[in-house]
Order: C-alpha cells, then structure tokens, then sequence
C-alpha cells in the first residue's frame, strides 16, 4: 500500500476521480477561515503553475476558478471588484505600458514605506 500526502484544498470531482481510478481519498471539509486560508494558497499554487507553463489558457483558467471562489468566500461581487480595480487603475495605473522598474536611486532621503 503507497500513501500520498497533499494536504490542499482540491476541486469538488476530485475525490471522485480519485475513486474511480480505484484509490481511496481521505478528506475533511473546511471550516470558513480554513477554507478562506486554503483558497490564498491554492492561488498561490495556481499562479506559480501558470508562470511555469508559460501561461497555458487551461492554468489560466485554474486561477480564474480560485479567484471566483475567494470572491464567494470573502463575498465580493463581480461589481466590487471592478470598482476597485478601476480605482486603483486610475491612481497606479495598470500594466499596458510594460514599465519594468530596475531600481530606485534616493539621493539624501529616506524612502517612504
């Protein structure tokens, strides 16, 4: 008998594929705060998954699942978020322009936190 140990948060069909390929899950449900907690790292997870496959559309996908999830859990709305992002858009700018900051030289300052 082999024992794999994963301790993470799967999607719902995964104990069932599990099964089905003649293995036997061992799993809990979550409570909300371990469910929230599990879901920043399975985001994590998914992000490094998806930088190593050179953004691959069905990683991609992964990390719009778990950002779907986190929005359930945490209870924001599709429009919540936008409105966010919009703002912070609109202070910091987004990513359009591919500026990539090498450095930073302070010349008799002391950088602000």
């Amino acid at each position: 008998m082999k024992k794999v140990i994963h301790k993470k948060l799967v999607r719902d069909k995964i104990p069932g594929i599990i099964r089905a390929d003649n293995a036997e899950p061992v799993t809990r449900l979550l409570s909300e705060a371990e469910y929230r907690k599990s879901l920043l790292e399975k985001l994590v997870e998914e992000a490094i998954e998806l930088r190593d496959s050179d953004a691959d559309i069905d990683e991609r996908a992964d990390v719009a699942e778990v950002l779907r999830a986190l929005d359930r859990a945490f209870d924001y709305s599709a429009e919540q978020v936008e409105q966010a992002r919009r703002l912070k858009a609109d202070r910091r700018g987004g990513f359009v322009d591919k500026v990539f900051l090498e450095e930073v030289i302070f010349e008799n300052e002391t950088p602000r936190d």
